[in-house]
């Protein structure tokens, strides 16, 4: 055993932290930052990472420099025991709307998913059933909120649990309750916000903030260019979030196993922590039935009209799709004042 010495350049990681910076990365507290530069192959001590970030963002640490309040503990058996599922609407405003779903027992999230809608039963739906499918099974228990939005997901989540033969099988098998009872997807919004949605909102709100021909102002055209524009940026940025979540260091978890409690270990081998996993069997031909009846997100989701006039007038002028917010903006701008001139 010997202790690790082959640490990046530190410019290399200054480099890497300013230009996250200029991203959701300034959301970001050292810790979190201090793993994204791990998982971008950046090996740096973490005082280092906080260094740093002392002289990039002195505001932003500042900032995020508070009291933590001591809550009551949630107790699971295991995972796949209780998912919670929910819906976060802050963005919804622009046309963008979010779904999650997160393992009570290892705060594993199970999906996470941006789109036009998180309305539609049958879009919820697919959500749930793409997931029981790479899991090959359905949890014990459903929480969510009682939004109409849930309806196809409990009928599916009772279908697949209905010939089960423990305590909570069929009609057990899926609880509504309060907002404040689903608390470990409400907790995780808090987190999404932090880390990724507080970065979109801001921008967006300078897009509406903007002088009158060029800026935000709510209509269907406006929110279908949102969509179009910042959609796929917004969905690799909460891909990355759900990855790095997955795979943090839960400090706070009971279940302690020096550095092991991290979601993902926590939710693979959940014997480490004296507990089993609790996912039900389902069967292949049932999934597929419930899969009929579910709404799949689309490659591009925009309205199909809007998406179609976008790419005609993108191949007129060599545009080409943004690979960051700020090539986005531009590329929404463009758009904008090139369909605004035809009408």
């Amino acid at each position: 055993m010997r202790r690790r010495k082959d640490y990046s350049d530190l410019l290399d990681v200054a480099i890497f932290i300013a230009q996250q910076q200029q991203t959701a990365g300034k959301l970001h507290g050292y810790r979190w930052m201090h793993l994204k530069c791990l998982q971008n192959n950046l090996r740096v001590p973490r005082d280092s990472v906080y260094e740093i970030m002392k002289l990039l963002d002195p505001g932003g640490m500042a900032a995020r420099r508070r009291q933590r309040l001591k809550r009551r503990q949630y107790v699971s058996k295991g995972p796949d025991f209780v998912w919670h599922i929910d819906s976060y609407d802050k963005l919804k405003p622009y046309g963008i709307a979010i779904n999650g779903c997160i393992d009570g027992f290892s705060r594993n999230i199970m999906w996470l998913e941006a789109s036009t809608t998180n309305s539609d039963p049958k879009v919820i739906a697919y959500y749930f059933i793409q997931a029981v499918r790479r899991k090959k099974g359905v949890p014990k228990r459903i929480r969510t909120d009682m939004g109409t939005e849930n309806t196809h997901v409990e009928q599916m989540q009772v279908f697949l649990r209905r010939n089960h033969q423990d305590e909570l099988s069929g009609q057990k098998s899926f609880l509504y309750g309060k907002s404040t009872h689903n608390q470990r997807i409400e907790w995780f919004w808090g987190c999404l916000r932090k880390k990724v949605g507080q970065f979109w909102m801001d921008l967006f709100q300078n897009l509406s903030s903007d002088n009158e021909s060029t800026s935000f102002c709510g209509t269907f055209l406006d929110k279908s260019l949102i969509q179009f524009c910042f959609i796929k940026l917004i969905q690799k940025d909460l891909d990355e979030l759900a990855a790095m979540w997955n795979t943090h260091t839960i400090s706070s978890s009971v279940n302690r196993l020096r550095e092991g409690n991290r979601p993902l270990m926590m939710y693979t081998l959940p014997e480490l922590f004296g507990c089993e996993n609790q996912l039900c069997p389902v069967n292949t031909h049932e999934v597929n039935l419930c899969e009929e009846e579910t709404t799949p997100k689309p490659e591009h989701p925009c309205d199909d009209t809007v998406k179609e006039l976008c790419f005609d007038i993108m191949e007129e002028t060599g545009d080409v799709m943004p690979d960051n917010a700020f090539s986005a903006k531009e590329l929404y701008l463009s758009l904008r004042d090139a369909i605004l001139e035809q009408l």
